[in-house]
């Protein structure tokens, strides 16, 4: 069975490789702009390296539905160690998508960052945690990634840069830290390439507080939100008091007089 299904799948590898070679101009002109984007970017990596990056965008235009290491090693020139292997070395990803994306943005752009809440199930993944999960408005037990993306305004696109794991509350209790904490170390350690991009971070309502605001602020961003749902403003008035005894307001609820109180 095993053998049947790496044939079927060497029968689609060659199918889906013969219609991109009907395509040979757009496929070199994919090639170009990732070499031109390594030129260009402060990625250091050696001729091997090189080859084998351009192998793996490839393999993810050809491979569907899901890419892991398996998926690759069936569809790829090498075996599956070799890919985790790779993977597994250190490379600058975020240069080379911040270079890929800035030759192809226009001047409306700003950075994404949002933190998203990943399900599992397991128990030896690392840092499992509990995080708070939007779509089921609670904390959930499994994984978080903090997702960097590059904004373009015109085209209505965002490019993904980077996705960085969130540490569990165990671990970051450990040195004293909260999450907010947490996501201004992330901005912080990329700051000097996002600079270079634009000046504008674009965040949920979640960061809408003093802490994060004042920590962006200070690295020499700008911070685009909006305040919470729950958010309670109060103005503070620059007349002079009066010494009279101020008038009392009503409440309505309903139709009906719920409470009275001083204003503010």
């Amino acid at each position: 069975n095993k053998k049947k299904i790496k044939s079927y799948r060497f029968i689609i590898l060659r199918v889906t490789t013969s219609l991109i070679m009907m395509n040979r101009n757009e496929l070199d002109q994919y090639l170009e702009i990732i070499k031109r984007v390594l030129l260009n970017s402060a990625v250091k990596i050696n001729e091997w390296r090189e080859s084998f990056m351009h192998e793996m965008l490839l393999l993810y235009l050809i491979i569907p539905g899901r890419i892991n290491f398996l998926q690759l090693g069936c569809y790829g020139r090498l075996d599956e160690q070799r890919y985790r292997q790779q993977f597994e070395r250190k490379c600058d990803r975020l240069s080379f998508n911040a270079c890929l994306a800035d030759s192809h943005t226009d001047n409306l752009v700003a950075i994404a960052f949002d933190p998203s809440y990943i399900s599992k199930s397991s128990k030896c993944t690392p840092y499992l945690g509990r995080f708070w999960s939007g779509c089921a408005k609670s904390t959930k037990h499994g994984l978080e990634i903090s997702g960097i993306g590059f904004i373009d305004v015109d085209l209505h696109n965002c490019f993904h840069l980077e996705a960085v794991q969130t540490l569990p509350a165990k671990i970051l209790e450990q040195v004293r830290w909260t999450l907010t904490d947490w996501y201004l170390h992330v901005l912080r350690s990329r700051k000097e390439i996002l600079q270079r991009l634009t000046s504008h971070v674009v965040v949920n309502a979640y960061f809408s507080k003093s802490s994060f605001v004042a920590g962006v602020l200070d690295m020499g961003l700008y911070v685009i939100s909006r305040f919470r749902d729950d958010a309670y403003f109060r103005y503070l008035t620059k007349d002079k008091p009066t010494g009279g005894k101020m008038p009392q307001t009503v409440r309505w609820e309903n139709g009906h007089e719920a409470s009275r109180r001083k204003p503010f």
